[in-house]
């Protein structure tokens, strides 16, 4: 199994950025312990951009069978996101580091969201890993019917 993590934008400072709400773990690292623990059951690829374009053309190449997707702030307000995610019919997981329910009004909101499986919201880079436990599992599971 193929499984994507696509990061919007900012996610490329994480570790150094906003520690008190994201954290000091990087996403090399997160990357890394993933690799490792899913070694058996996916491999993982990993794409990053601060483009929403750049974002949109690599979900499109639909070379993947799972997808987990952080959006960052195009969460709130990329409806050309929500689009693509709408026609990507693969098993998808949405995961924000920080609880977003809890935060300013304007993150409250996700255009993203209703177009994918489920939401991970405030398990800090943990949710990562739900998202692959819960994308293998499901994957694995449709595939065996």
């Amino acid at each position: 199994m193929k499984l994507l993590i696509v990061n919007g934008p900012n996610l490329n400072l994480l570790g150094t950025r906003e520690p008190e709400i994201y954290g000091t773990v990087s996403m090399t690292d997160v990357l890394s312990a993933l690799k490792d623990e899913f070694a058996q059951t996916a491999t993982i690829d990993y794409f990053q951009s601060n483009h929403e374009g750049a974002l949109i053309d690599r979900l499109q190449d639909t070379d993947y069978d799972a997808l987990i997707i952080n959006p960052g702030a195009f969460t709130h307000y990329s409806y050309a996101l929500a689009d693509c995610l709408k026609n990507i019919l693969c098993p998808k997981v949405e995961v924000h580091i920080s609880p977003i329910y809890k935060r300013e009004p304007f993150r409250q909101k996700s255009v993203t969201a209703p177009h994918t499986d489920a939401v991970l919201s405030g398990f800090g880079v943990e949710g990562y890993r739900l998202a692959a436990i819960y994308l293998t599992k499901n994957t694995l599971q449709n595939t065996v019917k």
